[in-house]
């Protein structure tokens, strides 16, 4: 590709709006264009990488057994409201009416469709595995869209979704797809971790997030050097809450603490340790009040209370429902003689003993209050966030905090969906079961935007060859000079014909210039002709990672066969 045909508008400056190095460099870059908030076009440059990214995940699914589709963006009100998803999706869900009154939404995600789509065809055990996937654009109408093409509302991906006769066949295919996740992370060249998560909005019984690691990564993981890892929402750790010192047993007292609302104030002016508190916290699951406790210096997981609540939705009450669990305005809630409702502790509650807590009275709390004496929650569980103090769940050593970028997650789905929706099929003796299913989604778009995040300096984008949108760029000092547009050209025709994505920069450009753009857009590999070099029968070679002072000098004639090399060897890699 000459580079005076190539559409390819970089900027000079960065757009004040771009909020992280990924959204800034492919604004700069030429790749993408904003044209509404979290909506972006997407231009040559930026079009190629993703098809690159897309050819690799389409060979990893085909290796693993999966057949591709297409599935509409529009779909039907009716099919959401067979899984209840239509009412819990919430706003982030785009709904539509065409013109005669027909309720969709733009497509978030397939689930609906896809079961819809298998339970109509597939009726006997016989047909059974089968793994599903598409490539295809997705919305989401995101309240506040962020990061470039990182958290759009518009954004490409590839999902499937596999069917199975049993839990044995799901689990065992679930591990294929967690390695072709494996292998398309290590294709990409990814620095990355897979990490157990929680499920949200998707379901199932387990899942794995694949995470880039970046310092700019939106996420947060732990991890330990036994191999264990999970996202903070999903991790878990050693539970270990006897208490170092036992106290005789108090009795409750209530202290006048006016407008005092959080534990940090009544610590003050208590002069007790946060770690004597019980903090008690209302939410409202499903429409339903619950009250969740956790030990004052800790915060409660929410992701961890809902999914032992096994609730669609959960958020935190508000006022005035809040005065109706408790009696008291918010800021002085306690589990001391509340009726009527669910208490949730956590493990952190069950070993404390004389704790403070608020007295359901307003500008009142409560000391001397002991657990299995003055209040009898209604279960104990772990539903605390994980801190850097804890111990690894699997093997007690010191866990480590990392940050990092979702690319993929997988999920076992088991018969959510399928329950749901009735999608079942005829076992060997002719009786009716429901399909076990598994779901496997991977961010096209999110893939380009990742790999910037984590490789990039103060020039530009670094790609890895496989994601380059030009393997190779051929910059000649004076490309008017006989010479050197003769060389130039030879080497050019030489790399095309070799298969190599090679761009010549034929403009009448300043080299400075030339190599700014080429260092901008990331080409891995850049081949410099001038006279200079050519009179000494040779050219420079040098790695978009590597220094200036790295620049090699190959003879003329070994140039292509030289960078060909290079970039095959890096393929392989």
């Amino acid at each position: 590709m000459l580079r005076s045909k190539y559409f390819l508008p970089t900027l000079r400056n960065v757009p004040s709006d771009a909020d992280n190095v990924s959204a800034k460099l492919m604004l700069r870059a030429g790749m993408i264009r904003k044209i509404a908030s979290g909506v972006y076009e997407w231009l040559p440059l930026g079009l190629k990488v993703l098809k690159k990214v897309e050819n690799i995940i389409r060979e990893e699914m085909n290796a693993a057994g999966g057949q591709e589709v297409w599935l509409p963006v529009i779909q039907p009100k009716e099919l959401w409201e067979e899984t209840g998803r239509w009412q819990v999706y919430g706003k982030e869900l785009c709904r539509l009416k065409d013109r005669k009154g027909s309720e969709f939404c733009l497509a978030p995600t397939a689930e609906e469709v896809i079961t819809d789509m298998v339970r109509n065809e597939i009726r006997s055990y016989r047909e059974l595995p089968v793994m599903l996937y598409q490539f295809g654009t997705k919305f989401r109408d995101e309240i506040r869209p962020r990061f470039g093409v990182m958290r759009a509302r518009e954004f490409y991906m590839k999902d499937g979704y596999s069917f199975h006769a049993d839990e044995a066949d799901a689990e065992k295919y679930y591990q294929v797809m967690y390695n072709a996740y494996d292998r398309i992370c290590k294709r990409c060249g990814f620095k990355f971790r897979a990490v157990e998560a929680t499920t949200g909005a998707i379901g199932g019984s387990f899942s794995h997030e694949f995470m880039v690691l970046a310092e700019t990564g939106e996420e947060e993981m732990v991890s330990c050097s036994c191999g264990y890892g999970a996202n903070t929402e999903k991790a878990e750790f050693k539970l270990d809450y006897m208490p170092k010192t036992v106290f005789p047993p108090e009795e409750m007292k209530e202290i006048n603490t006016p407008g005092l609302y959080s534990v940090e104030d009544v610590s003050k002016l208590l002069k007790i340790g946060a770690y004597r508190f019980i903090k008690t916290m209302i939410y409202v699951a499903d429409d339903k009040p619950v009250v969740a406790l956790v030990r004052g210096d800790y915060e409660i997981n929410e992701h961890k209370l809902q999914a032992l609540l096994g609730s669609s939705t959960i958020e935190l009450a508000d006022e005035a429902t809040i005065e109706k669990v408790t009696g008291a305005s918010l800021g002085f809630a306690g589990p001391v003689g509340l009726k009527d409702v669910k208490i949730v502790s956590d493990f952190s509650i069950k070993t404390m003993a004389n704790a403070v807590t608020g007295a359901n009275k307003k500008d009142y709390h409560v000391t001397g209050v002991n657990p299995g004496r003055d209040f009898e929650p209604s279960v104990y569980a772990d539903i605390r966030v994980v801190r850097n103090d804890d111990k690894c769940v699997k093997c007690e050593k010191d866990i480590s905090f990392s940050r990092g970028i979702e690319i993929g997650h997988t999920f076992k789905l088991g018969t959510k969906y399928s329950s749901a929706m009735k999608a079942t099929y005829l076992d060997a003796q002719g009786k009716e079961n429901l399909m076990i299913m598994g779901c496997y989604g991977i961010g096209v778009s999110r893939v380009m935007a990742a790999t910037i995040e984590q490789s990039n300096d103060v020039d530009g984008i670094i790609w890895p060859v496989a994601l380059a949108p030009f393997e190779v760029i051929i910059v000649p000092i004076d490309y008017k000079s006989e010479k050197t547009k003769e060389a130039a050209d030879g080497i050019y025709r030489e790399l095309q014909g070799a298969g190599i994505d090679v761009m010549l920069d034929d403009r009448d450009e300043r080299p400075g210039i030339k190599f700014k753009d080429a260092d901008l857009i990331g080409v891995p590999f850049r081949i410099t002709i001038g006279d200079k070099t050519l009179a000494t029968g040779s050219v420079e070679l040098k790695a978009r990672w590597e220094k200036k002072e790295q620049i090699k000098f190959v003879p003329v004639g070994e140039a292509a066969k030289t960078v060909v090399e290079l970039v095959r060897g890096h393929k392989t890699k």
